[in-house]
């Protein structure tokens, strides 16, 4: 890794070819591990301190050393405004506009899909007569456009873990329901093509459990909804079929099944009742915890964003008050367990003078 004042020699974790250290007094390999551990909303300072530290801190290596060292700070990134992306620090309560995506116009008219894998912020959708991804760096705080799928698509399943996020399923540019599926590496920044499913299905969600990816709900054709969810095993490169994994099928009227993982525990929403479930795995049934502190049924699971957020579950929604329009962000510990059927849901922030409306949210953890 090349920074400004030396050559960083990640083998030895030491500078070449510079006479100052990071932090006097300390090997660099120390000193890393120091900057590691400082908050990530203090990074943007650091950076400013002198071209050392705005190289390393636009190198991305101290994420990477994070990620290596266990250590996560989760953020929030949604909107609530088609025009732009807003990242909400869960540690310090702080709210940070990103910068406008450089875009054609019509990149801003149409659906989205999002995920955050790494350093990242993916941002799917349409410009002019393709689809598109943009891609917001982190380390470098800016947006550049990002590789094309082999296999461009919108309405699929995805998830994250790790450096690496994988994209099933969804609709083409003619509108042929996909079967096929790609891994993307934030590292290389490329695609990879994987092989592909047992079904075709759109409007689908997916998630990584037990290192595994899973696909579930969706629809394979305008009239047939799917029960069967689907498991890609990474190591193997083979999916399996499990029949009946998610009964509360969707229509085309209803948002994808609102799904997250913590401590690899399955939780989903069902819309109708309002009600958070927790999937077994060994018996492939569903239980009823508790409920929603947002309705879901008057939206059909549009417009609000259920995920994980470290070991907490997130809940992002709208709520019309006095003072106008705003959202609520709420979280429970599933380790806190269900009192009686109710979950007590903790409110993280509330921002006020927003629509109500949640069109992408996304949590990064690094």
């Amino acid at each position: 890794m090349r920074l400004m004042g030396g050559d960083y020699d990640g083998r030895h974790h030491r500078f070449v070819g510079s006479c100052d250290s990071l932090l006097p007094g300390l090997h660099d390999d120390v000193a890393l591990n120091c900057l590691a551990l400082a908050r990530r909303s203090d990074y943007a300072s650091l950076a400013c301190l002198n071209t050392k530290f705005k190289s390393l801190i636009k190198s991305g290596y101290l994420y990477e050393l994070r990620m290596q060292m266990g250590i996560a700070e989760h953020w929030v990134y949604l909107v609530c405004d088609p025009r732009g992306w807003e990242a909400f620090d869960t540690v310090r309560k702080k709210w940070m506009r990103l910068p406008k995506i450089p875009c054609h116009e019509s990149f801003y008219n149409t659906d989205k899909e999002s995920l955050t894998v790494g350093s990242e912020l993916l941002v799917f959708g349409r410009e002019l007569f393709d689809f598109a991804i943009w891609k917001y760096s982190l380390a470098c705080h800016n947006w550049i456009k990002c590789e094309e799928m082999n296999f461009p698509r919108c309405l699929f399943g995805s998830s994250s873990s790790g450096s690496i996020a994988i994209v099933a399923g969804g609709i083409n540019k003619n509108r042929a329901v996909l079967k096929s599926a790609e891994l993307y590496d934030s590292v290389s920044g490329k695609w990879e093509c994987l092989p592909n499913m047992h079904s075709p299905r759109r409007l689908c969600s997916g998630f990584f459990m037990d290192g595994k990816f899973y696909l579930i709900g969706g629809m394979s054709s305008p009239t047939e909804w799917l029960t069967c969810g689907e498991e890609y095993d990474l190591q193997t490169r083979k999916w399996r079929k499990i029949e009946g994994m998610y009964p509360n099928v969707n229509n085309a009227a209803q948002a994808p099944p609102l799904v997250a993982v913590v401590d690899n525990q399955l939780y989903a929403v069902e819309y109708l009742t309002n009600m958070v479930k927790q999937y077994d795995k060994e018996k492939n049934t569903w239980a009823v915890l508790g409920g929603l502190p947002v309705r879901a049924d008057s939206s059909k699971g549009w417009g609000l964003a259920f995920k994980a957020c470290g070991k907490k579950l997130l809940v992002v929604g709208g709520q019309r008050g006095p003072e106008g329009e705003g959202i609520v962000m709420r979280t429970w510990c599933p380790k806190s367990g269900a009192n009686n059927g109710t979950l007590e849901w903790k409110v993280l922030d509330v921002k006020e003078h927003v629509g109500v409306f949640v069109y992408n949210c996304a949590v990064m953890g690094c």
